[in-house]
């Protein structure tokens, strides 16, 4: 008959492992199912942005920004080594917007979400800023303002760590093939990478499958799933195009927005399209169109001829987002919707529509409340303040954090450090233990990655390729040759 469990989560993005994380803390039992591997295909393909989302002003998005920014300062608190504080420059153009309208919304977006520990909005001379030395045109004024930086695939491993903790299982490359209502239950079958099956029995299904949002489109009616639109966004990483530590963000020529942000040390992160997308999400990648579009973008910003030669990688990711069929992709909301099944017809199923990777912990929170209740769950919400794994700094202090481990491991060369500090925060001690010198670490693979981390990343992160860890737990294949990557994929 199957293992009995309170919840079966199908999806291992930012929402699934979201909602895991919440449900378990509650005390609730969890199984996650995630067709291939955590954060890997959406959620791993983000512009690494937790923002409010300044241009959603101009569509009256004002809840949408309120609740994104309030969940910002949530993040920078509970994953102070995840989710980092970002500076960024909007240079203005005085025919696309008036400086007035800008002002008026830095201003609504300084104080529209509440406290924020963050500086707020200003403006600056171009000529003054080391990071606009390389624009095609440094005269004029620009606005700063803040947001957040994140590594999104790291923050959705964080969250299936915690649940985990909590007690939920766990199921990677493990892909729901049915799902029968049976009365007050749920039984789900599902088929693993060596082709076993498994089963369970749930009082409750919620699918958090992104834009697969169908694989249950018999139980969650046609038209929620009619509603959303699978849109692709693409980036390209390039050779550093700028100096300093704050980003860009640029109002392009037919209105859209583009960022330009630091990325990895070395290189610059720019993007994002937004096109209309049909068929399989996994197989989303960057096609001509819009690798012309981003180069000649850049190449409108920025000085110098970038050709397609200088795109050092590039990812895209399908979202699903919920809206009229009318709007075009980057006008569809990002705002989410958890439609939850009549109980009358037995055990319920909850669809998660949309939603972006700022407000995914408001989301679980909201989306485990609607199920607690049809369970009879009555405990309260606990994930706005508790930290995420490795989130536990001292005086949430990723500076004094890495200060300390300096003291502790001296031998580590300061950009390994700072890597390892940003990426595991205090769970670092669980890869360095008792290492005196850099062979104590085992076998270094190539980019700074040695046998330690590489274990640690199979015994707790589930990582069972090197994809995994070049791509999604790290972005070391930035950092690695073809034959170091071959290398790496032979000690799997």
């Amino acid at each position: 008959m199957g293992q009995l469990t309170d919840i079966l989560i199908i999806g291992g993005g930012i929402n699934g492992a979201g909602i895991a994380r919440d449900a378990a803390g509650r005390g609730l039992s969890v199984v996650l199912c995630e067709q291939g591997d955590l954060a890997g295909a959406t959620s791993s393909a983000s512009t690494k942005m937790v923002h409010g989302g300044l241009r959603y002003l101009e569509y009256y998005e004002f809840k949408l920004v309120r609740e994104a920014l309030a969940e910002r300062e949530r993040l920078l608190n509970i994953a102070p080594h995840l989710v980092t504080p970002l500076r960024l420059i909007l240079p203005h153009i005085p025919a696309m917007r008036p400086a007035i309208m800008i002002r008026a919304g830095l201003w609504l977006y300084d104080h529209i979400g509440g406290h924020s520990s963050l500086p707020k909005s200003g403006s600056v001379k171009l000529q003054d800023c080391v990071e606009a030395a390389n624009l095609q045109h440094t005269e004029g004024r620009a606005f700063v303002y803040s947001d957040g930086w994140s590594d999104d695939a790291r923050l959705v491993v964080a969250n299936a760590q915690d649940a985990k903790a909590h007690g939920a299982d766990i199921h990677t490359r493990t892909k729901v093939i049915s799902c029968t209502r049976e009365g007050d239950h749920w039984l789900v079958t599902a088929k693993d990478g060596d082709g076993k099956t498994k089963t369970w029995r749930a009082r409750a299904v919620i699918n958090a499958a992104g834009p697969w949002v169908d694989v249950m489109d018999t139980c969650t009616g046609a038209k929620a799933v009619a509603r959303m639109h699978l849109v692709k966004g693409s980036h390209i990483v390039l050779p550093k195009l700028f100096d300093g530590e704050r980003g860009f963000l640029f109002q392009h020529d037919d209105r859209r927005v583009l960022f330009a942000l630091p990325y990895q040390g070395e290189f610059t992160l720019f993007g994002t399209t937004d096109t209309p997308f049909t068929g399989d999400p996994y197989t989303a990648k960057l096609d001509d169109d819009e690798r012309d579009y981003l180069l000649d973008a850049a190449n409108h910003f920025f000085a110098g001829k970038i050709s397609k030669k200088d795109i050092v990688w590039s990812y895209s990711g399908v979202r699903a987002l919920f809206g009229d069929e009318d709007a075009s992709a980057s006008e569809l909301s990002r705002e989410y919707h958890l439609e939850l099944s009549d109980q009358k017809n037995g055990a319920p199923v909850l669809t998660v529509l949309g939603g972006k990777i700022t407000t995914f912990r408001a989301l679980a929170e909201k989306a485990v409340d609607q199920i607690a209740r049809c369970l009879g769950n009555a405990k309260p919400r606990w994930t706005s303040t508790m930290p995420l794994p490795g989130g536990d700094l001292p005086n949430g202090s990723l500076e004094a954090f890495g200060k300390l481990i300096q003291a502790q491991y001296p031998f580590l060369p300061d950009a390994l450090r700072a890597r390892l500090c940003r990426t595991y925060g205090t769970r670092l001690e669980l890869i360095l233990d008792k290492a005196n010198s850099l062979d104590d670490l085992g076998q270094h693979f190539g980019g700074g990655l040695y046998a330690a981390e590489l274990d640690y990343l199979k015994q707790h992160e589930w990582a069972k390729c090197a994809e995994d860890v070049l791509w999604r737990r790290t972005k070391l294949g930035l950092f690695m040759n073809a034959a170091e990557r071959k290398a790496l994929g032979q000690a799997f």
